[in-house]
């Protein structure tokens, strides 16, 4: 099992944690809806969506917002995660990583050389 550093998980669970509480209530389309061209819809009914997210080195996705989220990293890659207040942070993301945090918007950049994959479920 891949870990993060601490250092990195710090870092993220401030953004996460100063994300959810200051844009809770901005408004941003969801990921498959503001960039559908890196978001499939696998599943959506009345509990759950479940997304795939393919984002190629050197690409970013537009602002959006996802709900409680869990997601598994099926393909990591170095990730830039910005906030739209202008917080970031950097991490090398390994294949197999798994997280969850509570409802955010947020943009990603795949710093990386390899494509990152990622299945996100979030919970409607």
């Amino acid at each position: 099992m891949s870990f993060l550093s601490p250092v990195w998980k710090t870092g993220l669970c401030l953004l996460l944690a100063a994300s959810a509480k200051a844009y809770a209530h901005e408004q941003h389309e969801p990921g498959h809806i503001a960039s559908p061209e890196m978001y499939e819809v696998l599943l959506e009914n009345d509990r759950a969506l479940v997304l795939k997210m393919v984002l190629k080195p050197g690409e970013s996705d537009a602002f959006h917002r996802h709900n409680n989220e869990t997601v598994y990293f099926e393909q990591g890659s170095k990730l830039k995660i910005e906030t739209p207040g202008g917080e970031s942070v950097v991490a090398d993301v390994p294949d197999g990583h798994v997280m969850w945090h509570e409802a955010w918007t947020h943009r990603v950049t795949n710093l990386g050389k390899r494509t990152a994959i990622a299945i996100i479920v979030e919970e409607k």
